[in-house]
């Protein structure tokens, strides 16, 4: 893909998270699987650039976008590489029309930055939610012990007793231990709830709200599997 046929499929994918904001539908992360999987020339390189305009453009805007192009062009206003790409190229996005409107930028919904307000999440700690997370991973403690497993990379230990944190956009999905489970991604939050869970060996535990599994997983390893999930 050139970097303008990028740009286009983004705005493509934004068009359909947008939609499906508005209509409670899938998340962005299972939109963007699924239009990958419909198109298996785009490389990993073009998956990756892809994935990091869409949800750049989704962190920039405040309220939900008009449309996908909306958001794009508001974050080609404060990414200088991005407006010679709307170059009316085959694959491309049309040229930027002079009046055209892009969407509005902002940390998020009005009615999102008031609840923030409430909480006292203003100023840096507000301003932070705009940039990218850190990638951060939980050792399965039936397989691994987080002090001796060897990564790839460098990582720091976190507060939660399997948790490590790595840089933002670390792709983990390759390492043989990602592949052999004995490391799994989960938010460092995640974990931190999981540790406080009171159950005991021999409980069981309902998880109402589960998702991928992800702290069923984490309360399984806490108690060596002696607990029903």
């Amino acid at each position: 893909m050139t970097p303008a046929a990028r740009v286009q499929a983004a705005i493509e994918l934004l068009d359909q998270i947008i939609d499906a904001a508005r209509r409670k539908g899938a998340p962005a992360d299972r939109l963007i699987a699924a239009y990958f999987k419909q198109r298996r020339y785009a490389g990993s390189k073009d998956r990756r650039a892809v994935r990091e305009l869409v949800y750049g453009a989704v962190r920039h805007c405040g309220p939900v976008p008009q449309s996908g192009r909306a958001a794009m062009l508001a974050l080609a206003a404060v990414d200088e590489t991005l407006p010679a790409l709307f170059d009316g190229s085959a694959h491309g996005p049309q040229s930027i029309g002079a009046d055209e409107p892009a969407a509005d930028a902002g940390l998020a919904p009005a009615w999102l930055v008031k609840k923030l307000e409430q909480s006292d999440i203003v100023g840096e700690p507000a301003a932070s939610l705009l940039s990218r997370a850190p990638l951060d991973i939980r050792v399965n403690a039936l397989k691994a012990n987080r002090d001796t497993l060897e990564l790839p990379e460098e990582c720091e230990p976190l507060v939660a007793p399997n948790a490590l944190r790595f840089r933002t956009g670390t792709n983990v999905e390759p390492w043989p231990a990602f592949r052999d489970g004995l490391i799994e991604v989960q938010d460092h939050g995640s974990q931190l709830i999981c540790e406080a869970i009171p159950a005991r060996s021999g409980d069981t535990v309902l998880d109402l709200c589960a998702g991928a599994g992800g702290k069923t997983l984490a309360l399984a390893a806490r108690f060596g599997n002696a607990i029903s999930l």
